[in-house]
């Protein structure tokens, strides 16, 4: 395994890690698509003077993080890592790219510009519609200013490089604020995460669970879950619950189904899967994922509770109380950088083969905080000038991005799961590009049309195996555009 180099920078108001550079990536596995997309590759652009990447100049960096060896915790050597042997497991080349579909226009009080941090799919839906091969339909996050949540059914995807060509989707439900005032605590720029699941033990209605988080934490004692009913015009959502014993920077930003058979066999009664991926090292050094069953405290789980999880993916050291994760280079996911943006996920089967999937924007080359020009912000000073716009925004940054879906073995997280593994040992086994399907693959830093997000949620049509990925920001308003795979 290659690790990358990593130059961290530890700090917070009053000890906040934030920085990283790291070596170029080297190959990835990545596996072709199947399709029939023969047709040009011109890629749009879009019109904006925003590039979706949050200034971090609220954070003051304050101390060397290789500064006080005493201060580190005491956890397991590092080892030797095995090496894994993949079995049953879906493939890259496994997923056929059946094209893309737009949006609708705007509904409720909210449209689909800058839009799709959450979806997921709803079997029971557009029960009316044509059957076309893609029955039900999907519930999405609409605006990042609004946060709310419409209801479209699903249209025949359709190949091409011209948006124009593609047919769009009908809202079912238009836009509606199911958050009421059941997530008090979460008021500034907010992660939504979102899953269906019929209804488990003691419900009567299937639910639409939901979790928010914040770009930055100033404590661990957020409610950040809950769930809603389908109608979005009387979601009835209950208080917001917490996460018992982790930071929400490692809870709330990914929502997805645990197939059954999997769950009954390694996480009993707990059939989602919940976490986030934090850029820079907050939440360690790769997605973190938890098994979570919140019917199993109650339906609802009383108001301000801590539901318990099992721990399947965590790059880093969850100390007792800590808002953010203690990672080192040998708790990290391969080609890790601080720049990545995984912002979605699912658990994929066909047949007898599955695997776990992260859906983001990786960072390409070397990876630094500071501004896009290259300028590194260091930790303990002299500090920089701040460059003029466009490269005014401190963050994190890499030489370039890649859309990309990672996959892991089930099976490397049912032994996390049981303790024969760490939680930072599985690894990716297989890594898909999907640059050559988006309409606009943004990243361009000297103009006003860069972005920082490429590819934000997905839905899973289990029944089907078809994967819904949408991509941020895809046409010319800045509307997302939902890409289609089948797992052949």
């Amino acid at each position: 395994m290659k690790l990358l180099n990593l130059g961290l920078c530890l700090f917070f108001v009053g000890f906040l890690l934030f920085g990283c550079t790291a070596n170029p990536a080297d190959g990835q596995g990545q596996g072709a698509v199947s399709d029939q997309n023969t047709t040009d590759n011109s890629q749009n652009q879009i019109q904006s003077d925003n590039t979706g990447q949050i200034d971090d100049t609220d954070i003051i960096p304050d101390s060397d993080p290789d500064s006080s060896p005493d201060n580190q915790p005491d956890i397991p050597s590092p080892g030797v890592r095995p090496p894994s042997i993949h079995t049953n497991v879906i493939e890259p080349a496994d997923l056929v790219y059946l094209g893309a579909f737009k949006l609708p226009g705007p509904s409720g009080g909210s449209d689909w510009t800058w839009s799709g941090r959450a979806a997921t799919f709803y079997p029971g839906g557009d029960s009316s519609g044509v059957e076309d091969g893609f029955p039900g339909s999907i519930y999405a996050v609409g605006n990042d200013q609004d946060q709310m949540i419409s209801e479209v059914n699903i249209p025949i995807p359709v190949i091409s490089r011209n948006i124009d060509d593609l047919n769009t989707a009908t809202t079912l439900q238009p836009f509606s604020d199911v958050r009421q005032n059941s997530f008090p605590e979460i008021t500034d720029f907010a992660y939504p995460a979102m899953e269906y699941l019929p209804a488990q033990d003691g419900q009567i209605s299937g639910k639409l669970y939901l979790a928010w988080g914040f770009h930055l934490f100033e404590s661990t004692n957020v409610n950040t879950h809950s769930w809603c009913e389908l109608d979005l015009s009387d979601p009835r959502t209950p208080s917001a619950w917490s996460i018992e014993g982790y930071t929400p920077f490692l809870t709330a930003d990914y929502l997805f189904e645990i197939p059954t058979d999997w769950a009954a066999e390694n996480t009993p009664n707990m059939r989602l899967a919940t976490g986030r991926f934090r850029e820079g090292v907050w939440s360690g050094r790769g997605p973190a994922l938890f098994a979570y069953g919140p019917w199993i405290e109650g339906n609802p789980p009383a108001a301000g509770s801590e539901v318990p999880v099992i721990p399947l993916l965590l790059y880093g050291v969850q100390e007792p109380g800590a808002l953010e994760i203690t990672s080192y280079d040998y708790t990290e996911m391969e080609n890790y950088c601080a720049a990545d943006q995984w912002t979605g996920g699912a658990w994929l089967t066909k047949d007898d083969k599955s695997a776990v999937v992260f859906v983001g924007t990786h960072g390409v080359g070397d990876c630094w905080y500071g501004f896009s020009d290259g300028t590194v912000w260091p930790y303990d000073g002299p500090y920089p000038e701040t460059p003029a716009w466009p490269h005014d925004q401190r963050g994190f940054w890499a030489d370039s991005i890649e859309s990309q879906i990672i996959f892991y073995d089930p099976a490397d997280l049912a032994a996390v799961a049981s303790g024969s593994m760490e939680n930072w040992e599985p690894q990716p086994y297989a890594t898909l590009n999907l640059d050559q399907y988006l309409y606009n693959p943004g990243h361009y830093y000297e103009s006003s049309d860069s972005k920082r997000e490429l590819v934000r949620a997905v839905a899973f049509d289990r029944e089907n195996g078809l994967l819904y990925v949408f991509e941020f920001r895809a046409d010319d308003e800045g509307n997302s555009i939902v890409h289609v795979l089948r797992v052949n």
